[in-house]
């Protein structure tokens, strides 16, 4: 499924119906570069241009939240140059980005296994998370050494060492109390998700939180996702009925 319409076909966006919490799968940095015979890295770096786009077009638009897969807990096991690199490419995005955060009141956040990240990336993103920490505008959270699997075994330890230690009666646990424990405790669900590169899998990312998210997947990799698709995927969310179960 593809959404590069033209601009002139591309309805006006209704700011009263836009999706509270943006969801992405940044897919296909990797093929982007190997089309062009260049190194893997080549397409991170030109990916990071399109993270920008995005923040900008939300911020612009009107979107509160925005979470993108940045690095998930399997990505350790591609090759460690590719990985390096991946963190210090991170690190320069985070101190090229900082100005604009604080000029457009955005916040960062971070949500995954962060304490298994180099201590320096870990560095970075506490300095950028507290700097930024009373900012009221658009919020990013940035997956890293994040796996779905992982959130929901982290969130069934917690509970259990607050029912060993009664503070927590396991007859009370509801939805809510689940929702608490995970690593996205106080942000909506995702009202839509998109994945680019065309791959049809939601590879561990938000399970328990897109149970009831849109979903609209492009063939586009990502480095060529450009602010005309995103917009039509956005208006084309605003045509759908979500009846959420109901008729």
């Amino acid at each position: 499924m593809n959404f590069k319409e033209p601009s002139e076909n591309r309805m006006e966006t209704d700011k009263k119906i836009l999706p509270t919490h943006i969801a992405i799968i940044m897919d296909g940095n990797g093929r982007w570069a190997q089309k062009r015979f260049l190194s893997r890295i080549k397409g991170h770096e030109k990916g990071a241009d399109t993270v920008r786009m995005v923040v900008r077009t939300c911020r612009e638009v009107g979107i509160p939240f925005l979470t993108l897969y940045a690095f998930s807990t399997e990505n350790w096991q591609r090759p460690k140059k590719e990985v390096a690199a991946l963190m210090s490419l991170l690190k320069k995005f985070l101190s090229s980005e900082h100005k604009e955060m604080m000029k457009h009141e955005i916040r960062l956040n971070a949500i995954g296994r962060l304490n298994q990240l180099p201590s320096d990336v870990q560095k970075a993103l506490e300095k950028t998370m507290h700097a930024t920490e009373n900012n009221r505008g658009l919020v990013i959270n940035l997956a890293l050494n994040y796996g779905a699997r992982a959130e929901i075994v982290e969130m069934v330890q917690k509970i259990s060492r607050k029912i060993e230690k009664k503070e927590l009666d396991a007859g009370h646990i509801d939805e809510k109390t689940v929702e608490m424990h995970l690593y996205t405790s106080g942000v909506p669900d995702p009202d839509l998700l998109i994945r680019t590169s065309g791959e049809m899998r939601i590879s561990n990312f938000l399970l328990w939180q897109i149970a009831y998210s849109e979903i609209f997947v492009t063939d586009t990799l990502w480095p060529d996702f450009t602010k005309e698709e995103f917009l039509s995927i956005i208006d084309s969310f605003q045509k759908r009925s979500r009846r959420f179960g109901k008729v």
